[in-house]
């Protein structure tokens, strides 16, 4: 049942912030070098890194819970204790691609 409802919520949210983040940064490419600068600011503070990261995590969660989604309805992986795995492993997955990414991305 969790991952059912974090998969909509993901959903939800990467259509909504995510397509805010998305129009903000094009509107600042599209006005010039100061205001890009200024988002450039922005999203570099730490509450645009909670942002950056909350949609990093949606993304993949998203994705593991949407190619669980996929092998359930081949008719495989409805055994309890099979689906139950395959769902820790999906939530586990997305936390970890999530930390490996921003990882790669402060550390490199």
């Amino acid at each position: 049942m969790a991952v059912s409802i974090l998969h909509r919520v993901t959903g939800d949210g990467m259509a909504i912030v995510g397509l805010f983040v998305l129009l903000w940064w094009l509107g600042a490419l599209a006005s010039g070098p100061d205001y890009y600068t200024s988002f450039a600011e922005w999203m570099s503070s730490p509450l645009g890194y909670v942002i950056l990261i909350g949609l990093t995590w949606a993304f993949f969660n998203h994705a593991a819970s949407g190619i669980r989604h996929f092998v359930l309805d081949t008719g495989a992986g409805y055994e309890l204790d099979t689906n139950r795995n395959w769902s820790w492993i999906s939530m586990v997955g997305a936390v970890a691609l999530t930390a490996a990414v921003w990882a790669y991305i402060l550390l490199r």
